[in-house]
């Protein structure tokens, strides 16, 4: 028979852990419930399922036909090629980049240590770039390192933990690769090999705005609270807000003013200009040309999510080492690999509010467009027969 002194212990020594176990397991019930209820999310879950957060384009064949239906409605029934070309590449003609010699654009071959490094801006297709290549470490033999999830992204570092980073990659054996959320680093500076950079770019505005809504998808903040369950729970106010009502009733959020200094990665040119302190203003003309003269002379490929098999077939060129067989793997994965990262809580915005915000992305849409113009030279430099 049990005694009153028994049960107490007993209670004691079980009831705390039981107890901790039924908080956590209310706390991501309670996470989930609160996007549940948010009204306004949850309605256009139905409306827009059909929505992701990827290109058209999933498939060479698919790309083709996006690219014609573009042309066809632009071109005014104009079959000429150069004007269908012209239309097909964001009004490049590559016929002019046809003559340049491709080992002029391939900064590769000034890096003799064959380490990789992608320090993956957000919302470009990073996930799915880092997991192809996880996936051709194995097949091209080489060794594949990630940074670890962190409870505060931190893409500006002070110097003793860029020293810390250099000297962490610097000891990878060769030919490895190394992927983080992180801005340039410049390895030379603290006597140490510059690796190989990469990185992938997207339309500014379309980046912010898939952003703003990543970050309230239901699985985005249940995972983080799984992780970190210290953090807070987001307000459902915050949660409904949409696009839209947030740039017309000039929320914080989003409002895009140049020069400031922005906690949600909304600055493109930051991650390419680097770790000084001039570079983390929004829409500068000094983190435009700093990220201009270091994607020339440090990344091999800059990539264009919009232009994927571009993209792919340039990174099998360029960087064989790590990328070659990297389009055939993507479309024959093509049915895992598109669905990392989809959001299909994301609703579409209107062209209108887009107008008015990328009046403020004046310069991040030059860097964009530069890094365009630089990934179609590498492309028509190659001399291939045919559209990939």
């Amino acid at each position: 028979m049990l005694t009153m002194t028994t049960i107490g212990r007993l209670w004691r020594q079980y009831v705390p852990a039981r107890v901790s176990e039924l908080l956590a397991v209310v706390s991501v019930m309670s996470t989930c419930m609160l996007f549940i209820h948010s009204n306004h999310l949850q309605s256009q879950l139905d409306l827009y399922t059909s929505h992701i957060d990827q290109p058209t384009a999933l498939h060479p064949q698919g790309y083709r036909d996006a690219a014609m239906d573009s042309d066809s409605g632009s071109d005014n029934g104009n079959t000429e090629d150069s004007s269908h070309q012209n239309s097909r590449y964001g009004g490049y003609n590559l016929e002019e980049f046809r003559n340049i010699d491709p080992m002029t654009l391939n900064n590769s071959v000034n890096h003799q240590k064959m380490t990789l490094v992608f320090n993956r801006v957000p919302k470009v297709g990073s996930q799915s770039t880092m997991e192809l290549l996880r996936v051709l470490s194995y097949k091209n033999g080489f060794t594949f390192h990630k940074d670890r999830p962190q409870k505060v992204e931190n893409i500006k570092l002070t110097e003793r933990e860029q020293r810390r980073l250099v000297q962490l990659v610097d000891v990878f054996r060769p030919p490895s690769v190394y992927v983080k959320h992180v801005c340039y680093i410049n390895f030379t500076t603290f006597n140490r090999t510059q690796p190989l950079y990469v990185n992938m770019v997207r339309d500014p505005v379309e980046r912010v705005i898939s952003w703003y809504y990543y970050v309230r998808a239901p699985w985005y903040f249940v995972e983080r609270k799984q992780a970190f369950p210290e953090l807070p729970l987001p307000s459902s106010v915050w949660l409904r807000k949409d696009y839209e009502t947030c740039v017309m009733k000039g929320d914080q959020e989003c409002q895009y003013k140049e020069g400031q200094e922005r906690p949600d990665f909304a600055q493109l040119t930051e991650f390419f200009c680097g770790q000084e302190k001039k570079c983390t203003g929004f829409n500068t003309e000094y983190a435009l040309q700093k990220a201009k003269e270091n994607v020339e002379k440090n990344y091999a490929v800059v990539g264009v999510l919009e232009e994927l098999n571009i993209t792919l077939t340039v990174l099998e060129n360029y960087v064989p080492k790590f990328f070659r067989g990297a389009r055939h793997l993507y479309w024959n994965e093509v049915q895992r690999l598109s669905k990392i990262n989809r959001n299909i809580y994301k609703p579409p915005v209107s062209q209108k509010i887009k107008d008015i915000v990328r009046k403020n992305f004046t310069r991040e849409i030059e860097f964009y467009e530069f890094c365009k113009r630089r990934l179609y030279m590498q492309y028509a430099a190659l001399k291939l027969p045919e559209m990939p």
